[in-house]
């Protein structure tokens, strides 16, 4: 295991504009923890090189004219031992198709080698660790962030609120807002780790300090931090279990 962590990334760079693949060999050329094996330029190509290379990384283009880097994406990950995605793009736009596909990072052109480094390292840190098991559950977030997106691990979040088509993380002291129904969150987290406790709200289970019955029926979490949120009584039962009622 040692020996395979000390080995560099091998990684498929794929974009359809020539000078974007020579500003990525140029950036992979000054990480020592990255080693390119070859090009594509179209998505139809990347999936040929990606069969025959069996690259350790995809450092992929978003928007490609055909097969786009989301498709690319979809088709590696089904393969028995599917590399790691980074995606490159110029476009903020689908940073929540790529974190619905497990990617390891989204990187925004221009992309500055610290960025590319960052985005390596996280590459590096989940090598070895396929999707075996509880793997399928969600370890982090991507959220849209000035200019910028942020990744957020998945135990930094103590409460999910709906907004909308929205849901608000709620992170310390701040939040952020990410495209996607709480519905549709609450499939991909570890029951194990977060509880549905009203139509509107997620909790984290290790911030819940404590349960109050607050009269007629009515039950409320306490939060960690002293927030107290009523719980819906569609969602009471489960709650209840949790703490072994």
């Amino acid at each position: 295991m040692t020996e395979e962590i000390a080995q560099p990334l091998r990684a498929l760079i794929v974009d359809d504009e020539p000078l974007a693949i020579e500003r990525m060999q140029v950036l992979c050329a000054e990480l020592d923890d990255l080693s390119v094996v070859g090009t594509a330029s179209d998505g139809r190509s990347a999936l040929r090189l990606a069969e025959t290379l069996k690259p350790d990384l995809l450092l992929l283009d978003m928007t490609m004219p055909g097969m786009d880097g989301l498709a690319v994406a979809k088709a590696v990950a089904e393969g028995d031992a599917p590399p790691a995605v980074i995606f490159v793009t110029a476009h903020e736009d689908f940073a929540v198709e790529a974190f619905d596909l497990d990617a390891v990072d989204y990187v925004l052109k221009p992309v500055a080698t610290d960025r590319l480094e960052r985005a390596v390292s996280r590459a590096l840190s989940r090598r070895g660790a396929r999707k075996t098991g509880d793997g399928r559950w969600l370890r982090e977030f991507w959220v849209p962030h000035r200019s910028e997106l942020l990744r957020i691990e998945a135990d930094q979040v103590d409460r999910i609120d709906a907004e909308r088509d929205y849901v608000r993380l709620h992170v310390g002291e701040r939040s952020y807002l990410l495209l996607q129904t709480i519905a549709g969150l609450e499939a991909k987290l570890d029951p194990e780790e977060f509880i549905r406790i009203h139509r509107s709200t997620i909790l984290r289970r290790e911030a819940i300090r404590g349960l109050r019955h607050e009269g007629l029926g009515v039950w409320a979490a306490e939060m960690a931090d002293g927030e107290v949120l009523r719980i819906g009584r569609t969602y009471l039962r489960r709650v209840k279990e949790m703490a072994g009622r």
